[in-house]
Formats: structure tokens, C-alpha cells, sequence
């Protein structure tokens, strides 16, 4: 498997794990879903076009000033290992989710501010994306956009689908179907844990 290849299937790993687990942005896809269209839905799904970008490319610049330390780098991938363990562990031991927010008064630009404070964009690419995203760069430019691509269609694509979904079938969230695939792709993210642990390891030089 070419490198390219490897960082693709990581960046449409890690989008659709993102964009697909509970959170602010998700309840903000069901809510406007539920009580407008799928169209409404869509519009806060491509929230992350415009609050992740900024985020992502700081992360970036920051770490990409911090490659020569390798110490550093590697206590960010201890750091990105933990995240992940917990992301993974919040998915393995989810039991419903809540979907009852017909009620709600979010709107579009309440999705844009929740999602710009919320920390998770920033633990996120700074623990996780962004060590992979130093990883791809130090490879090639087509590299790193390869993988930034692939994450970001993942991300948004994988919200646009459940806004359709639920238009279709307001019960889709609620059902075994989504809760299976939540604990499959918590041990997927378990999985990732482990590479970035080895990653921070190697980095110490204990391995």
C-alpha cells in the first residue's frame, strides 16, 4: 500500500468518525433537519467548511515550527493517543442517542459559533490531525492535501447523509444500526490510539 493510499484511508477513517459521533454540530443537523428539511440540515453539516479550515491550517503552521523536536511531537502523539482512547471508549459504551430537539432554536450561525469555541476541532487537530498532517507533509504537498481532502469529505459528506437520513427515517438515530456502527468505529479509533502511542514511543526513542 503506497503512502498516499494509507493516509487517504486515514483521512476517511478519521472524517467519518468525526462526523458521525454525538455532538454539538450533530444535534445541530438533527434539529434543523427535524424541524425545517434536509436542506437546512446540510447547511450547518457544511459548518466544518468554514470554522475547520482556520483551525486546521494554525495547527499545521504550529507544528510544523515544532518538527525538529522530536520530544515534543511525541508527548502531542501521546496526548492525540489519549483523545483518541477516550474518544474510542465514549463510542464502545454509548447505550441511545438523544434526538429529541424538535423543540430547539438552533440556527446556522449558532452552529458556525458553537462549532468555532467548541474544543473538540482544536484538540483534534492539534493532537490528532495535526501530527498526521506534519506526517504527510514531510512526504510531499500531494500527500498532505491527499489526506486533508479525504477528511474533510468524510467529515461534512458524512453529515450531509445523516441529514438526509433522518428526514427519511426520524428514527434511523435511535436504532441498533447507528449504535452498532458507533461501537465498531470506537474500536477503530482504539486502533488509531494505539498507532499514535507507537508513533510517540518511537519518538522517545523507547521503541
Amino acid at each position: 500500500m503506497s503512502e498516499i493510499f494509507k493516509f487517504i484511508v486515514s483521512g476517511f477513517i478519521l472524517g467519518l468518525v468525526s462526523g458521525i459521533t454525538p455532538g454539538p454540530l450533530i444535534t445541530l443537523v438533527i434539529s434543523e433537519t427535524l424541524k425545517h428539511n434536509k436542506f437546512s440540515g446540510i447547511k450547518v453539516a457544511i459548518v466544518p467548511l468554514i470554522t475547520d479550515g482556520p483551525i486546521l491550517l494554525m495547527s499545521l503552521f504550529i507544528l510544523t515550527k515544532l518538527s525538529n523536536f522530536d520530544y515534543i511531537i511525541g508527548i502531542i502523539s501521546l496526548f492525540g493517543a489519549g483523545f483518541l482512547v477516550y474518544l474510542g471508549y465514549e463510542n464502545l459504551t454509548i447505550k441511545n442517542i438523544n434526538t429529541d430537539l424538535e423543540n430547539g432554536e438552533h440556527s446556522l450561525k449558532k452552529g458556525i459559533i458553537t462549532n468555532a469555541l467548541s474544543p473538540y476541532p482544536y484538540l483534534f487537530y492539534i493532537s490528532i490531525g495535526g501530527p498526521l498532517m506534519v506526517k504527510a507533509l514531510g512526504i510531499s504537498t500531494l500527500t498532505l492535501l491527499s489526506f486533508i481532502i479525504s477528511f474533510i469529505l468524510l467529515l461534512v459528506g458524512s453529515k450531509i447523509v445523516i441529514a438526509i437520513v433522518v428526514e427519511k427515517s426520524k428514527t434511523f438515530l435511535q436504532s441498533k444500526i447507528y449504535l452498532y456502527i458507533l461501537k465498531f468505529l470506537g474500536l477503530v479509533i482504539i486502533i488509531f490510539a494505539i498507532i499514535f502511542l507507537k508513533e510517540a514511543l518511537t519518538l522517545f526513542k523507547i521503541i
